[in-house]
């Protein structure tokens, strides 16, 4: 039997031959077209079966954490207001309160907020009009990533999107731009420590195990990281996103390489897959955020981490926009009326401030400066 005659033979047992072996006729019925559907999903699922059965598990998980996880609720913690006025009125005590400079900067727009949420580039209106198309959209990539055996989603750990890299960039081409005539000279000296110039005060660069934030990180300080090739984007756990959204849950296997997404492969703006396999260290990075966390226990470890465990002077923060706005809604005096507690850092936005750290009786606790609060870029 030739190579030809069995081909031809299978054909015609799964229906999408003739049984005497001729030619089919050009009209193919409802039938013929399902079962050629139906081995072409069942062929690319068993050709990349890892990569599938890594979806079900990842499916599986987004579930899970949907239906149980309780990652925005938590009990209120003491006032940081009522704990550290005691202490910085008494000069004896303030002494001993630590200080680290945070620099927070949110990535850009999402593939999750391009198909979910209406932002600031489009109306009501058009996002309505747009919705369901937009979810056909999402859908279609998102199967064809699952029949392809790509590790990537447009859902789950969802990318930055096209709107996404151009927001980063802007920020990447403001950093890179002489703009010392129209920055005052704090603001200055910020854009030096985020640009990494010889002579700024010593930061390092942290960021969410997520893939939105590490793109924002990796395209907005792509000239500082060329210029120091020994410079490393630390993956934080504790800095993933504060919700219980699939697109919140890392697609990166515990301590792999992240993968450049389909979108980030695509791009111009900077060697994305590079940066990530050379000057992105992921030792910290132990998979998704457990199922009974939640956002304040998370952000207590971050405190914990940059304070002990960070030598440099600043702190670069790649992250989220509800991680971030609580994080000011915890640590900030109650007492305060800051426009940080009500809205959302833009995407691209950069926002600097101190954060204070004193020991008690109940153990560290901290607390963001108020008077210290700086946009650098974008704002809230």
């Amino acid at each position: 039997m030739t190579a030809g005659t069995a081909v031809s033979d299978f054909l015609a047992s799964v229906g999408l031959l003739p049984a005497d072996g001729t030619a089919p006729e050009i009209a193919l019925d409802i039938d013929t077209f399902v079962r050629a559907a139906v081995l072409f999903v069942l062929g690319s699922i068993l050709y990349n079966l890892p990569v599938f059965l890594q979806r079900i598990k990842l499916t599986i998980l987004g579930v899970a954490y949907f239906v149980f996880c309780n990652d925005k609720s938590w009990k209120k913690p003491q006032d940081p207001g009522a704990i550290f006025q005691p202490i910085l009125s008494n000069p004896s005590n303030k002494a001993n309160v630590e200080k680290k400079t945070i620099i927070f900067v949110r990535h850009g727009e999402s593939t999750w907020n391009d198909t979910f949420n209406k932002g600031h580039h489009r109306s009501a209106l058009v996002f309505a009009i747009g919705f369901i198309p937009g979810l056909i959209k999402a859908f279609t990539y998102e199967t064809y990533l699952i029949l392809s055996g790509r590790v990537d989603s447009w859902f789950y750990d969802s990318p930055i999107s096209h709107l996404g890299l151009d927001q980063v960039d802007k920020l990447a081409k403001f950093l890179s731009a002489d703009n010392s005539a129209k920055l005052t000279k704090e603001e200055a000296e910020f854009v030096s420590i985020l640009r990494g110039d010889p002579g700024a005060p010593s930061s390092t660069i942290l960021c969410s195990s997520l893939r939105r934030a590490l793109s924002t990180v990796a395209c907005s300080f792509r000239e500082r990281l060329a210029r120091n090739p020994s410079d490393k984007i630390l993956v934080v756990p504790s800095l993933q996103e504060i919700s219980r959204n699939p697109d919140t849950l890392s697609i990166t296997p515990v301590h792999q390489t992240v993968t450049a997404s389909f979108i980030d492969r695509t791009s111009k703006v900077c060697d994305f897959q590079a940066i990530y396999s050379k000057q992105t260290d992921m030792s910290l990075h132990i998979g998704n955020k457990p199922i009974n966390t939640n956002g304040l226990k998370r952000m207590n470890e971050f405190c914990d981490y940059v304070m002990t465990n960070v030598e440099e002077e600043n702190v670069i923060v790649g992250g989220h926009s509800i991680w971030f706005r609580s994080f000011f809604r915890t640590y900030l005096p109650y007492t305060v009326d800051h426009v940080s507690k009500k809205r959302k850092v833009v995407n691209a936005g950069c926002v600097a401030f101190t954060l204070l750290k004193a020991t008690t009786g109940q153990g560290d606790k901290y607390m963001i400066d108020p008077r210290s609060i700086k946009v650098i870029y974008g704002g809230f």
